[in-house]
């Protein structure tokens, strides 16, 4: 139902004389490699902190309180990149290369997660993940910028709109496709004979090894279709009588 709202939509804004969203912003590179990815990254990246929350509290025992704790680092080392090193990082590197390198540590702090075990400790098997997935803050600035970059400056409120769409599109997707995934699989060892624990556990070892896939997804994407922004000319002097 809903491919065939947005195919509807589509066809609309094809033939429509005064279209609210005018295809022709799709014809840029990085416009839509940048959305793109980023419904691919944000699919994969968002559920991050729904399951690994259900995780703890579930497989671990951990209480709402020593979840939010456990889950501090990760908050704060998306923050504290975002805030002081995407900038510098985009500024030295371009916002492509910042992009994949975010991706990069993204990816890893995944793949960790498809290998925890029913009883995990904090300091050996969490600590990483909460550190590597301070990645997301590279990701999101940079997908910004180029997603920016490829529209024309009358288009630049469009390319916006189009972009927080995309991204909470991405987010809604990861979190219903993975969490059902988590729960299937769950359901299955279950009745396989599985105790609760490791059940719950290989569960959202598949919702984890699903979100790896979408966020390398994203950086095939990232690699093959975004392009480095052209550098602004500069302006011309002016005259001097």
């Amino acid at each position: 139902m809903s491919l065939a709202l947005l195919a509807g939509f589509v066809a609309r804004q094809a033939t429509a004389a005064n279209p609210l969203m005018p295809l022709r912003i799709l014809r840029s590179r990085n416009v839509t490699g940048a959305n793109l990815t980023q419904m691919l990254a944000l699919s994969g990246m968002f559920a991050f902190q729904i399951l690994v929350a259900l995780y703890m509290q579930n497989v671990l025992g951990y209480t709402a309180l020593e979840t939010g704790l456990a889950m501090l680092p990760a908050a704060v080392g998306i923050g504290a990149v975002s805030l002081f090193g995407s900038a510098r990082v985009s500024a030295r590197f371009g916002a492509r290369t910042t992009l994949i390198a975010g991706l990069v540590l993204l990816i890893g702090a995944m793949s960790l997660l498809t290998r925890i075990p029913v009883q995990a400790g904090y300091v050996t098997d969490l600590l990483p993940v909460m550190l590597l997935i301070s990645g997301g803050g590279l990701v999101l600035p940079a997908l910004a910028t180029l997603g920016m970059s490829g529209a024309r400056e009358s288009d630049a409120g469009l390319a916006s709109g189009l972009f927080n769409t995309t991204q909470q599109v991405g987010m809604a997707i990861g979190v219903a496709v993975l969490s059902t995934l988590a729960a299937s699989r769950t359901g299955r060892l279950l009745t396989d004979g599985q105790s609760a624990a490791a059940a719950l556990t290989g569960g959202y070892r598949l919702a984890f090894a699903t979100s790896a896939a979408l966020l390398v997804a994203g950086l095939l994407v990232a690699v093959t279709v975004l392009r480095r922004p052209r550098a602004a000319a500069p302006a011309a002097e002016p005259v001097r009588s």
